[in-house]
């Protein structure tokens, strides 16, 4: 747990917008020293802040990100299951009484539920418990349970990383013979998470949601607003994870 405290710590510091709120303190400490290069601090941290702040530019990220196209229910028929990545929680949730799953692991969570329907593969929930008291998949079983009538096979609630996720679910996978996938996550994140699954020797069918658009639709795709900055934020952590993933595999 300190370790993936420190790890989210680290990438908060490097990614918007507190990245750019600390150049941008920088650019004023230095201001009367390094007038030039106070100026320039505060001139990239406000360029950026805005640029990252429109629709256009966090749909271009997050289209960078990207690694294939909607499944098509076809491709499901080799497949032995489906796995679906927990993407966070609520936490004690005043409306429901405790805990609960946030937007993205809720999208995920819908997005399985669709693909067990349309091809009948059992399902594995993964996700740990980084605070609150349940394990987000033992929130994403009950949720399974009592919205779509669905049980999942297999719980994996250890995993507080991608890389946790594939690590600890592959085995769960292999007991039982199951060598081919199918991994529901979104869209950007599947740049990262396929290459762990496939590391533990798992073949895996691509199952993202939410893709993105690098068309500019209107002028407002050119103002900032704080969705704008979202996506560009997720964009952004799945790059700075990628290189992360790559540099640890390096030197392990």
């Amino acid at each position: 747990m300190i370790a993936w405290l420190a790890t989210h710590l680290a990438a908060a510091a490097l990614l918007p917008p507190l990245s750019l709120v600390i150049l941008s303190v920088a650019g004023l400490i230095l201001y009367r020293r390094r007038p030039l290069l106070a100026r320039s601090l505060i001139l990239l941290s406000t360029v950026a802040l805005y640029g990252l702040s429109t629709p256009w530019v966090g749909g271009l990220l997050l289209k960078s990100l990207e690694i294939s196209t909607p499944v098509c229910p076809d491709t499901l028929a080799n497949a032995g299951a489906i796995v679906v990545l927990a993407g966070g929680r609520r936490i004690a949730a005043a409306e429901y009484g405790g805990d609960t799953l946030n937007g993205i692991s809720l999208e995920r969570l819908r997005y399985a539920a669709f693909l067990h329907r349309a091809s009948g593969l059992p399902i594995l929930a993964t996700g740990g418990t980084p605070g609150g008291t349940q394990s987000e998949a033992r929130i994403m079983q009950h949720v399974l349970r009592s919205d779509y009538g669905i049980s999942p096979v297999w719980i994996e609630e250890s995993a507080l990383t991608t890389w946790d996720n594939a690590r600890l679910s592959a085995p769960l996978l292999k007991q039982q013979g199951i060598q081919r996938i199918v991994l529901v996550t979104h869209a950007w994140h599947l740049r990262r998470a396929m290459p762990l699954f496939e590391a533990q020797g798992l073949s895996v069918i691509p199952a993202g949601i939410q893709f993105s658009s690098a068309h500019i639709d209107s002028a407002l795709d050119l103002f900032p607003i704080s969705a704008g900055l979202r996506d560009s934020t997720f964009a952004l952590h799945e790059w700075l994870g990628i290189v992360w993933y790559k540099l640890r595999s390096n030197f392990a």
